[in-house]
């Protein structure tokens, strides 16, 4: 890779949702001033985009740092993530006076390639970044947790119930251990959205009556079949439309703006009903996820959530959440607080905001460094991804499902086995075609 494609395809990794501020400086001084005794170890499993960045943030982070190994199913991802990170000058990017390199000590045999890669590499390290395809989560977060490591585990935690029963699991176990698990449902750690809450809990608006989120855009990558491709990694390659890797748009990307209402109503829905289908994605690159879902999820004391996700070029983009109370509304992107009448209450003032990606990652490993407890975010990070698998369980079937029915339904998407020549759960009929959910048609014995 040259420099420039190193620095394009390590600035598309670092900032993730493409809407964030830019990094804030960090001294030459407080970057690279710890001694080689207090090293943190940190261990990639999952060297795609999310990856790199995550790892990016990780060595951006003031404690002393070290990358020591890294994992993968695929040998290209690990060279492509590596070499963007061994780039001579990330300083336009990070915004750092120093090189990242500096911090990358992965030994050539601690690049782990395969399904079973994760198990040589986390127990290199104090803490690992999970960051695979969802529907692996279970899986790596299980083995993270047996081996008391502490982790950074991007959403969402499952693609199924049955993966989401296991994390449940293993976040207990993570608690009773001390473990600090931080989950990257990022607005936890964005200013604006911290300043929101507290303005929340303060009693700006009132009680919360109904809610609103939006995660409605063009859509994303698509990948196409090479020649020789087994059904496997096709499917891993092109993992955004397989559920059983990827869980849908409603749970891979719309967790994050259903996640921000569980957050302040502090609670979760009960059931859920809704609608949705393909409008425009039905070739064969597209797998079986839906381009749109309309959840209504309702909650234990009767409150709504109306939650819209769409993936449909030339349609209207937004990403946010409204928050209505009895007093006042909550306006999550424009960081505004209304009365009844519109009149503002409260504005944030984004001067103040943060990059939340890279926030999550100095907090956690500044805990660490202090050996301190402080977070455990994957039960939340577990409940409010099944609360978008109940969503897409309603929009798939067009009936209404209760969340701890669909919790406990023992239901999974995942092949029998991870290897090269699994047979998959999902497979194209003889024009290349996947066959996908069916409302009315499709049911779940739950």
């Amino acid at each position: 890779m040259t420099n420039n494609s190193r620095r394009t395809f390590i600035k598309q990794s670092a900032l993730a949702a493409g809407s964030l501020v830019t990094m804030p400086l960090v001294s030459e001084g407080s970057f690279f001033n710890s001694s080689a005794d207090d090293t943190i170890k940190v261990a990639l499993v999952g060297c795609g985009g999310r990856g790199t960045g995550a790892a990016l943030q990780a060595l951006l982070t003031k404690q002393n740092v070290k990358l020591v190994a890294m994992a993968d199913a695929f040998r290209d991802r690990i060279d492509e993530c590596y070499n963007a990170l061994m780039a001579d000058d990330l300083s336009d990017i990070a915004g750092v006076p120093g090189n990242v390199k500096k911090r990358v000590a992965v030994k050539e045999e601690h690049k782990f390639v395969g399904f079973d890669g994760y198990l040589k590499a986390i127990p290199l390290a104090d803490v690992v970044i999970l960051t695979t395809p969802p529907g692996f989560r279970p899986l790596h977060f299980e083995e993270v947790v047996k081996q008391g490591k502490h982790a950074f585990v991007e959403k969402p935690m499952a693609t199924d119930p049955a993966g989401i029963k296991r994390v449940l699991d293993a976040a207990q176990i993570a608690k009773q251990k001390k473990l600090n698990i931080v989950v990257g449902l990022q607005r936890h750690y964005q200013n604006s959205y911290r300043e929101l809450f507290g303005r929340f809990k303060d009693g700006l608006i009132g009680d919360i009556v109904s809610a609103q989120a939006w995660w409605n855009n063009d859509g994303v990558w698509v990948r196409e079949r090479k020649p020789g491709m087994t059904e496997m990694e096709y499917q891993m390659r092109n993992w955004y439309y397989f559920n059983w890797v990827c869980g849908d748009h409603i749970v891979e990307q719309h967790i994050h703006n259903i996640d921000v209402i569980n957050w302040f109503k502090g609670d979760y829905p009960v059931k859920a009903q809704g609608m949705g289908g393909r409008e425009v994605r039905k070739g064969k690159d597209f797998g079986e996820i839906f381009d749109h879902h309309y959840v209504e999820f309702q909650y234990a004391d009767g409150t709504i959530m109306n939650s819209q996700c769409r993936h449909i070029k030339g349609t209207l983009s937004k990403v946010d959440e409204l928050i209505m109370g009895t007093k006042g509304s909550i306006h999550c992107d424009a960081g505004r607080i209304t009365d009844r009448k519109g009149n503002t209450l409260h504005q944030f003032d984004t001067k103040k905001e943060n990059n939340p990606y890279q926030s999550e990652h100095d907090e956690l490993f500044e805990a660490i460094a202090k050996g301190e407890y402080k977070f455990a975010d994957a039960e939340n990070g577990a409940r409010s991804t099944m609360t978008a698998i109940l969503g897409r369980m309603a929009t798939y079937s067009g009936q209404v499902v209760e969340f701890d029915k669909a919790l406990n339904s023992g239901l999974s998407l995942q092949p029998a086995q991870y290897s090269w020549d699994a047979d998959m759960p999902s497979k194209p009929d003889a024009n290349g075609l996947y066959a996908c959910a069916v409302p009315g048609v499709t049911k779940y014995m739950i």
